[in-house]
């Protein structure tokens, strides 16, 4: 099978925005309405992904569904706090 490669960030971004989509709304069932893909695409690259090389899109796609929602949360509040004290 070939492996996929993506020119960019963005470019992967867009790729998985579906599947970012997706998570948005769950969380949004439970009431996390707030967060945004955008929220939780940056918690995965800077605290799942970070530290990770040769990611297949299957294993960013299993992590988008299967990071924990609280976890996102508690990500965004610190996210949202830390902007507030630095202004």
């Amino acid at each position: 099978m070939d492996e996929l490669r993506f020119s960019s960030i963005e470019e992967l971004y867009q790729r998985v925005l579906p599947a970012l989509t997706s998570k948005r709304r769950e969380l949004a069932y439970y009431h996390y309405s707030y967060i945004t893909e955008e929220d939780i695409w940056d918690y995965l690259k800077e605290n799942k992904w970070v530290n990770r090389n040769n990611l297949t899109l299957y294993d960013i796609i299993d992590d988008i569904f299967h990071t924990d929602n609280e976890i996102i949360d508690e990500y965004v509040h610190k996210k949202h706090l830390n902007i507030k004290e630095s202004n």
